[in-house]
């Protein structure tokens, strides 16, 4: 394996984007068990970030701990040791909210969705994903922001194949999904597994799409139409010289764009320079909601 300094002289962002974004590794996670899956911020707590830890085992779990900000609101590192927040077998680049305080996990290479409602240590609900058609095996999932036309639409996307699909559903009586079908839209390269949709108003961006490309070390951009959807004649290097880019999400307290490393050093890189999402649109944001959630699971 290179080394560490040699891992981060080797990452660039492309000339394009230079001028208005710049990266920071934050370097590993104290507790967390390599290698690292997905991650986000804990709802409701936006100085509490999640992470996956053993990703792809039967053994994964994700990760809680403290994260330290500058004055300006974006993450600099990592406070204490991370403790284990909830069992997350087979834990992969799909780890983040939806729209109902639902947490959901992505689980390679098994093929399924795990779901944990407010509070849980395990899995409330995991839908095996292969009897819709999705190709072995999901990895990564993203939500529309509600300040888009696609707003609540879900998307799914396996590794290796790259096949990207949206996803119809509905809500159960404690707000988890049930799919009702799954159809795929687009293919894209490079072994996605984190996606992330661009905050609107970021420079060079239009409505635009971010993908942790495993396979090819090196996070794409693609703008997207009205369902969401990667249009793949827009594709573009966003940065490259990563080892093992894995799950993505972007903070809403600044906009920066976070990303795991799954080996590669099992590193959290951020990049800063795009638009502070406006109150409300990202994912993770929903106190009632979850708090709701959590009253009916009790009752």
């Amino acid at each position: 394996m290179a080394s560490i300094a040699g891992l981060a002289a080797a990452q660039t962002i492309d000339p394009y984007y230079a001028s208005n974004y710049s990266y920071v590794d934050l370097g590993s996670v104290t507790g967390v068990p390599t290698n690292y899956g997905g991650l986000t911020l804990l709802a409701g707590n936006p100085n509490r970030l999640l992470i996956g830890g053993a990703a792809n085992g039967a053994g994964g779990g994700l990760y809680a701990i403290d994260v330290v900000r500058d004055g300006n609101g974006h993450i600099t590192g990592f406070s204490g040791t991370a403790s284990l927040y909830a069992n997350a077998p087979y834990n992969d680049g799909g780890v983040g909210y939806g729209p109902n305080g639902v947490l959901y996990a992505s689980r390679w290479p098994v093929n399924g969705l795990a779901q944990y409602l407010p509070g849980s240590t395990d899995p409330d609900k995991v839908i095996d994903l292969a009897p819709y058609g999705v190709a072995s095996s999901n990895a990564a999932f993203v939500w529309g922001p509600s300040d888009r036309s696609y707003a609540g639409r879900f998307k799914l996307s396996s590794y290796g194949g790259g096949q990207f699909y949206d996803v119809a559903y509905s809500f159960d009586s404690f707000g988890m999904i049930d799919i009702t079908s799954v159809t795929q839209t687009v293919t894209l390269g490079g072994g996605p597994e984190g996606l992330a949709y661009v905050p609107l108003g970021s420079a060079l961006f239009g409505d635009s799409l971010l993908v942790a490309e495993y396979a090819a070390g090196m996070i794409s951009t693609y703008d997207v139409d009205a369902n969401g959807d990667p249009i793949l004649a827009s594709r573009r290097t966003f940065m490259t010289g990563l080892s093992g880019a894995e799950g993505a999400f972007i903070d809403p307290v600044t906009g920066d764009f976070l990303f795991s490393t799954f080996g590669g050093g099992n590193r959290v890189i951020r990049v800063t320079g795009f638009a502070v999402p406006e109150p409300g649109t990202m994912a993770a944001i929903g106190l009632g909601l979850a708090a709701l959630l959590r009253r009916r699971r009790n009752r």
